[in-house]
Protein backbone atom coordinates (compact mmCIF):
# COMPACT_ATOMS: atom_id res chain seq x y z
CA UNK A 1 0.00 0.00 0.00
CA UNK A 2 1.48 3.52 -1.03
CA UNK A 3 0.20 4.61 2.50
CA UNK A 4 0.01 2.02 5.72
CA UNK A 5 -3.90 1.66 7.04
CA UNK A 6 -5.28 3.52 4.39
CA UNK A 7 -8.31 2.28 3.17
CA UNK A 8 -8.21 3.49 -0.03
CA UNK A 9 -6.90 0.90 -2.79
CA UNK A 10 -3.47 1.84 -4.12
CA UNK A 11 -4.24 -0.19 -7.60
CA UNK A 12 -6.80 2.81 -8.95
CA UNK A 13 -3.97 4.57 -11.05
CA UNK A 14 -6.49 5.55 -13.54
CA UNK A 15 -6.42 8.67 -11.42
CA UNK A 16 -2.83 9.80 -13.12
CA UNK A 17 -3.65 9.62 -16.43
CA UNK A 18 -3.59 13.09 -18.03
CA UNK A 19 -7.49 13.29 -18.90
CA UNK A 20 -8.44 12.68 -15.48
CA UNK A 21 -6.03 15.15 -14.46
CA UNK A 22 -7.50 17.67 -16.93
CA UNK A 23 -10.80 17.08 -16.16
CA UNK A 24 -10.63 17.41 -12.46
CA UNK A 25 -8.71 20.89 -13.45
CA UNK A 26 -11.81 21.31 -15.03
CA UNK A 27 -14.50 20.54 -12.85
CA UNK A 28 -12.60 22.86 -10.56
CA UNK A 29 -12.16 25.86 -12.63
CA UNK A 30 -16.60 25.64 -13.31
CA UNK A 31 -17.26 24.75 -9.60
CA UNK A 32 -15.03 27.81 -8.66
CA UNK A 33 -16.52 30.19 -11.47
CA UNK A 34 -20.13 29.53 -10.20
CA UNK A 35 -19.77 30.76 -6.73
CA UNK A 36 -21.01 33.35 -6.71
CA UNK A 37 -19.72 35.01 -3.47
CA UNK A 38 -16.49 34.57 -1.19
CA UNK A 39 -18.39 32.44 1.15
CA UNK A 40 -19.45 29.40 -1.72
CA UNK A 41 -16.38 29.57 -3.05
CA UNK A 42 -14.34 29.00 0.49
CA UNK A 43 -17.41 26.24 0.94
CA UNK A 44 -16.04 24.38 -2.69
CA UNK A 45 -12.62 24.64 -2.10
CA UNK A 46 -12.02 21.39 0.10
CA UNK A 47 -13.79 19.69 -3.11
CA UNK A 48 -11.04 20.18 -5.27
CA UNK A 49 -8.11 21.34 -2.83
CA UNK A 50 -8.99 19.29 0.04
CA UNK A 51 -7.25 16.00 0.90
CA UNK A 52 -10.11 13.43 -0.63
CA UNK A 53 -10.18 15.57 -4.26
CA UNK A 54 -9.06 14.57 -6.65
CA UNK A 55 -5.59 15.47 -7.22
CA UNK A 56 -4.68 14.82 -3.65
CA UNK A 57 -5.48 11.20 -4.30
CA UNK A 58 -3.71 11.11 -7.28
CA UNK A 59 -0.62 12.25 -5.47
CA UNK A 60 -1.37 9.42 -3.55
CA UNK A 61 -0.90 6.80 -6.45
CA UNK A 62 2.45 7.98 -7.77
CA UNK A 63 3.73 5.17 -5.02
CA UNK A 64 2.19 2.86 -6.98
CA UNK A 65 4.11 3.72 -10.34
CA UNK A 66 7.28 2.28 -11.03
CA UNK A 67 10.59 4.25 -10.41
CA UNK A 68 11.25 5.97 -13.88
CA UNK A 69 7.42 7.00 -14.23
CA UNK A 70 7.34 8.60 -10.58
CA UNK A 71 8.81 11.72 -11.71
CA UNK A 72 6.51 12.25 -14.94
CA UNK A 73 3.42 11.59 -13.02
CA UNK A 74 4.34 13.86 -9.85
CA UNK A 75 5.10 16.60 -12.37
CA UNK A 76 1.50 16.22 -14.08
CA UNK A 77 0.16 16.37 -10.77
CA UNK A 78 1.33 19.19 -9.32
CA UNK A 79 0.85 20.96 -12.53
CA UNK A 80 -2.91 20.12 -12.10
CA UNK A 81 -2.81 21.02 -8.41
CA UNK A 82 -1.20 24.60 -9.68
CA UNK A 83 -3.51 25.06 -11.84
CA UNK A 84 -6.77 24.36 -9.46
CA UNK A 85 -4.90 26.43 -6.89
CA UNK A 86 -4.40 29.43 -9.63
CA UNK A 87 -8.06 29.23 -10.63
CA UNK A 88 -8.71 29.51 -7.14
CA UNK A 89 -6.70 32.09 -6.15
CA UNK A 90 -8.07 34.24 -9.08
CA UNK A 91 -11.62 33.62 -8.62
CA UNK A 92 -11.18 34.64 -5.10
CA UNK A 93 -9.51 37.80 -6.12
CA UNK A 94 -12.61 38.82 -8.58
CA UNK A 95 -15.27 37.95 -5.44
CA UNK A 96 -13.61 40.55 -3.25
CA UNK A 97 -13.18 43.12 -5.36
CA UNK A 98 -16.96 42.71 -6.03
CA UNK A 99 -17.38 42.04 -2.60
CA UNK A 100 -15.95 45.87 -1.85
CA UNK A 101 -17.74 47.51 -4.46
CA UNK A 102 -21.17 45.69 -3.36
CA UNK A 103 -19.89 47.47 0.15
CA UNK A 104 -19.24 50.79 -1.29
CA UNK A 105 -22.66 51.10 -3.22
CA UNK A 106 -24.56 49.59 -0.29
CA UNK A 107 -23.25 51.47 2.69
CA UNK A 108 -22.19 54.52 1.09
CA UNK A 109 -23.52 57.76 2.92
CA UNK A 110 -24.68 60.73 1.45
CA UNK A 111 -22.85 63.33 2.59
CA UNK A 112 -25.49 66.07 1.33
CA UNK A 113 -27.75 64.40 3.78
CA UNK A 114 -27.88 66.46 7.56
CA UNK A 115 -25.17 64.81 9.59
CA UNK A 116 -27.26 64.58 13.06
CA UNK A 117 -30.50 63.99 14.00
CA UNK A 118 -30.54 67.29 16.24
CA UNK A 119 -30.67 70.72 14.72
CA UNK A 120 -28.20 73.46 14.35
CA UNK A 121 -28.57 76.43 16.66
CA UNK A 122 -28.03 79.48 15.69
CA UNK A 123 -26.87 82.97 17.42
CA UNK A 124 -29.39 85.27 18.98
CA UNK A 125 -29.51 87.85 16.56
CA UNK A 126 -28.84 90.41 18.92
CA UNK A 127 -25.23 89.22 19.78
CA UNK A 128 -25.07 89.39 15.66
CA UNK A 129 -25.97 92.44 15.52
CA UNK A 130 -24.14 93.92 17.87
CA UNK A 131 -20.83 92.50 16.27
CA UNK A 132 -22.35 94.06 12.75
CA UNK A 133 -22.41 97.45 14.53
CA UNK A 134 -19.25 97.01 16.65
CA UNK A 135 -17.69 96.24 13.02
CA UNK A 136 -18.81 98.82 11.32
CA UNK A 137 -17.39 101.68 13.65
CA UNK A 138 -14.50 99.80 14.17
CA UNK A 139 -13.68 100.04 10.16
CA UNK A 140 -14.52 103.77 10.89
CA UNK A 141 -11.39 104.33 12.86
CA UNK A 142 -13.33 103.58 16.71
CA UNK A 143 -12.87 101.18 19.41
CA UNK A 144 -15.02 98.87 21.17
CA UNK A 145 -15.29 99.94 25.29
CA UNK A 146 -16.53 97.86 27.52
CA UNK A 147 -17.78 98.97 31.18
CA UNK A 148 -19.37 97.21 34.16
CA UNK A 149 -23.48 96.17 34.17
CA UNK A 150 -23.74 96.92 37.89
CA UNK A 151 -22.12 100.68 38.22
CA UNK A 152 -21.44 103.16 40.52
CA UNK A 153 -24.21 105.46 40.97
CA UNK A 154 -21.89 108.80 40.40
CA UNK A 155 -20.77 107.22 36.98
CA UNK A 156 -24.77 106.22 35.72
CA UNK A 157 -25.54 109.90 36.62
CA UNK A 158 -23.43 111.90 38.20
CA UNK A 159 -20.64 112.41 35.65
CA UNK A 160 -23.64 112.81 33.04
CA UNK A 161 -25.30 116.01 34.78
CA UNK A 162 -28.44 113.76 35.55
CA UNK A 163 -29.26 115.81 39.04
CA UNK A 164 -30.48 114.21 42.11
CA UNK A 165 -33.44 115.11 41.58
CA UNK A 166 -33.52 114.26 37.86
CA UNK A 167 -36.78 111.84 37.57
CA UNK A 168 -34.67 108.48 36.19
CA UNK A 169 -33.12 108.51 39.56
CA UNK A 170 -36.55 107.28 41.05
CA UNK A 171 -37.13 103.27 41.36
CA UNK A 172 -39.58 103.38 38.84
CA UNK A 173 -36.65 103.61 36.35
CA UNK A 174 -33.62 102.76 37.97
CA UNK A 175 -32.80 99.37 39.74
CA UNK A 176 -30.83 100.58 42.62
CA UNK A 177 -28.50 98.03 44.36
CA UNK A 178 -29.14 97.55 48.39
CA UNK A 179 -26.17 97.80 50.94
CA UNK A 180 -25.32 94.16 52.09
CA UNK A 181 -24.87 96.14 55.82
CA UNK A 182 -28.58 97.04 57.20
CA UNK A 183 -28.48 100.25 58.39
CA UNK A 184 -25.90 101.30 56.51
CA UNK A 185 -27.41 103.44 53.83
CA UNK A 186 -27.43 102.93 50.37
CA UNK A 187 -24.46 100.99 48.18
CA UNK A 188 -23.89 103.74 45.73
CA UNK A 189 -24.39 100.79 42.93
CA UNK A 190 -27.20 100.26 40.32
CA UNK A 191 -27.44 98.41 37.23
CA UNK A 192 -26.89 100.76 34.55
CA UNK A 193 -29.72 102.17 32.83
CA UNK A 194 -27.79 103.13 29.83
CA UNK A 195 -24.39 102.41 28.61
CA UNK A 196 -23.36 105.92 28.86
CA UNK A 197 -21.45 105.14 32.08
CA UNK A 198 -18.70 103.54 29.86
CA UNK A 199 -18.03 106.89 28.06
CA UNK A 200 -17.52 108.46 31.61
CA UNK A 201 -15.11 106.09 32.14
CA UNK A 202 -13.36 105.98 29.29
CA UNK A 203 -12.80 110.19 29.16
CA UNK A 204 -11.39 109.33 32.79
CA UNK A 205 -8.93 106.77 31.59
CA UNK A 206 -7.27 108.08 28.28
CA UNK A 207 -7.16 111.77 26.51
CA UNK A 208 -8.20 113.09 23.73
CA UNK A 209 -8.73 112.34 20.72
CA UNK A 210 -11.94 109.66 21.84
CA UNK A 211 -13.54 107.41 19.13
CA UNK A 212 -15.40 105.02 20.92
CA UNK A 213 -18.94 102.71 20.33
CA UNK A 214 -20.01 101.36 23.17
CA UNK A 215 -22.56 98.22 22.83
CA UNK A 216 -24.15 96.53 25.77
CA UNK A 217 -26.92 95.14 27.93
CA UNK A 218 -28.66 97.92 30.11
CA UNK A 219 -31.27 97.58 33.06
CA UNK A 220 -34.70 99.37 33.69
CA UNK A 221 -37.65 98.74 35.48
CA UNK A 222 -39.93 98.22 32.86
CA UNK A 223 -42.83 95.69 32.30
CA UNK A 224 -42.06 93.07 29.47
CA UNK A 225 -44.49 93.95 26.84
CA UNK A 226 -44.28 93.99 22.63
CA UNK A 227 -42.43 96.99 22.86
CA UNK A 228 -40.16 97.30 26.64
CA UNK A 229 -37.82 95.09 28.27
CA UNK A 230 -36.25 95.53 31.66
CA UNK A 231 -33.19 93.50 30.36
CA UNK A 232 -31.82 95.69 26.70
CA UNK A 233 -29.51 96.68 24.49
CA UNK A 234 -28.04 100.09 23.59
CA UNK A 235 -25.09 100.94 21.59
CA UNK A 236 -23.34 103.97 22.30
CA UNK A 237 -20.80 106.33 20.21
CA UNK A 238 -18.28 109.11 21.83
CA UNK A 239 -16.23 111.10 20.08
CA UNK A 240 -14.03 113.69 21.93
CA UNK A 241 -11.53 115.69 19.63
CA UNK A 242 -10.89 119.27 18.77
CA UNK A 243 -12.96 120.76 16.47
CA UNK A 244 -16.03 118.20 16.09
CA UNK A 245 -18.83 119.83 15.36
CA UNK A 246 -22.73 118.96 14.66
CA UNK A 247 -22.07 118.06 10.98
CA UNK A 248 -20.17 115.79 12.12
CA UNK A 249 -22.55 114.01 13.95
CA UNK A 250 -25.00 113.94 11.18
CA UNK A 251 -22.47 112.87 8.95
CA UNK A 252 -21.87 109.83 11.43
CA UNK A 253 -25.64 108.85 12.12
CA UNK A 254 -26.15 109.15 8.42
CA UNK A 255 -23.58 106.07 7.56
CA UNK A 256 -25.00 104.19 10.29
CA UNK A 257 -28.45 104.65 9.29
CA UNK A 258 -27.41 103.09 5.46
CA UNK A 259 -25.14 100.65 6.70
CA UNK A 260 -28.30 99.12 9.25
CA UNK A 261 -31.31 99.68 6.93
CA UNK A 262 -29.73 100.01 3.38
CA UNK A 263 -28.67 102.97 0.84
CA UNK A 264 -31.88 104.76 0.81
CA UNK A 265 -32.59 104.99 4.49
CA UNK A 266 -33.20 108.72 5.68
CA UNK A 267 -33.03 110.51 8.85
CA UNK A 268 -33.56 113.45 10.76
CA UNK A 269 -32.74 115.31 14.27
CA UNK A 270 -35.29 116.58 16.05
CA UNK A 271 -34.31 119.00 18.77
CA UNK A 272 -34.75 117.35 21.84
CA UNK A 273 -33.41 117.62 25.95
CA UNK A 274 -30.76 115.19 27.22
CA UNK A 275 -29.19 116.20 30.78
CA UNK A 276 -25.69 114.88 28.99
CA UNK A 277 -25.71 117.01 26.04
CA UNK A 278 -26.06 120.30 24.77
CA UNK A 279 -27.38 121.03 22.12
CA UNK A 280 -29.67 117.59 22.08
CA UNK A 281 -31.60 116.07 19.51
CA UNK A 282 -33.58 112.83 19.22
CA UNK A 283 -32.96 111.04 15.63
CA UNK A 284 -35.64 109.69 13.41
CA UNK A 285 -35.56 107.31 10.76
CA UNK A 286 -37.92 107.26 7.86
CA UNK A 287 -39.20 103.77 8.23
CA UNK A 288 -41.31 102.73 5.05
CA UNK A 289 -43.08 99.65 6.46
CA UNK A 290 -44.62 100.84 9.56
CA UNK A 291 -47.92 99.79 10.18
CA UNK A 292 -50.27 102.14 9.36
CA UNK A 293 -47.99 103.55 6.36
CA UNK A 294 -44.46 105.22 6.28
CA UNK A 295 -43.44 107.66 8.39
CA UNK A 296 -40.50 108.70 10.77
CA UNK A 297 -39.69 106.56 13.83
CA UNK A 298 -37.27 107.97 16.51
CA UNK A 299 -34.32 105.35 16.45
CA UNK A 300 -31.87 107.10 19.08
CA UNK A 301 -31.42 110.33 20.83
CA UNK A 302 -27.66 112.02 20.14
CA UNK A 303 -25.92 115.29 20.84
CA UNK A 304 -23.13 117.39 21.44
CA UNK A 305 -21.24 116.30 24.78
CA UNK A 306 -22.55 119.06 27.37
CA UNK A 307 -19.27 120.53 28.64
CA UNK A 308 -20.26 120.03 32.48
CA UNK A 309 -19.76 116.22 31.12
CA UNK A 310 -16.77 116.87 29.64
CA UNK A 311 -15.23 118.81 32.72
CA UNK A 312 -16.57 116.16 35.21
CA UNK A 313 -14.52 113.47 33.13
CA UNK A 314 -11.43 115.78 33.43
CA UNK A 315 -11.58 117.05 29.57
CA UNK A 316 -11.41 120.95 29.05
CA UNK A 317 -14.13 122.23 27.14
CA UNK A 318 -12.61 124.83 25.96
CA UNK A 319 -10.01 123.31 23.97
CA UNK A 320 -11.83 120.04 23.22
CA UNK A 321 -15.48 119.42 21.74
CA UNK A 322 -17.10 115.90 21.03
CA UNK A 323 -20.47 114.24 20.29
CA UNK A 324 -22.27 111.07 21.60
CA UNK A 325 -25.41 109.10 20.42
CA UNK A 326 -27.30 106.14 21.52
CA UNK A 327 -29.68 103.69 19.85
CA UNK A 328 -31.55 100.55 21.33
CA UNK A 329 -30.12 97.10 19.95
CA UNK A 330 -33.83 95.83 20.11
CA UNK A 331 -35.30 98.55 17.87
CA UNK A 332 -32.98 98.13 15.24
CA UNK A 333 -33.36 94.91 14.93
CA UNK A 334 -37.23 95.54 14.96
CA UNK A 335 -36.60 97.78 12.18
CA UNK A 336 -34.01 95.94 9.97
CA UNK A 337 -36.01 92.50 10.48
CA UNK A 338 -39.73 93.05 11.00
CA UNK A 339 -39.83 92.08 14.33
CA UNK A 340 -43.30 93.19 16.23
CA UNK A 341 -43.06 92.01 19.28
CA UNK A 342 -40.14 92.40 21.40
CA UNK A 343 -40.92 89.30 23.81
CA UNK A 344 -39.73 87.02 20.73
CA UNK A 345 -36.37 88.05 21.76
CA UNK A 346 -36.35 86.78 25.07
CA UNK A 347 -38.25 83.75 25.12
CA UNK A 348 -35.44 81.88 24.03
CA UNK A 349 -37.81 80.34 21.27
CA UNK A 350 -35.58 78.74 19.11
CA UNK A 351 -38.05 79.33 16.32
CA UNK A 352 -37.33 82.61 16.50
CA UNK A 353 -33.34 82.67 16.88
CA UNK A 354 -33.00 80.00 13.78
CA UNK A 355 -34.34 82.02 11.19
CA UNK A 356 -31.41 84.06 11.44
CA UNK A 357 -29.09 81.45 11.07
CA UNK A 358 -25.06 80.90 12.58
CA UNK A 359 -23.67 84.28 10.88
CA UNK A 360 -20.50 85.69 12.68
Amino acid sequence: MTYRNDPYDPKQVALLDQSSLDDAVAQAEKAFADATDVDALTAVKHQHLGDRAAVSLARREIGALPPRAKSDAGKRVNEARARIQSAFEARLVDLEADRARKALVEESVDVTLPWDRHPRGARHPLTTLMDRIGDLFVGMGYEIAEGPELELEWANFDALNIAPDHPARTMMDTFYVASARAGTGGSGLVLRTHTSPVQARTMLTRKPPIYVVCPGRVYRTDELDATHTPVFHQVEGLVVDKGITMAHLKGTLDHFARAMFGPEAATRLRPSYFPFTEPSAELDLWFPQARGGARWIEWGGCGMVNPRVLRSCGVDPDLYSGFAFGMGIERTLMFRHGVTDMRDMVEGDVRFTRAFGMEV
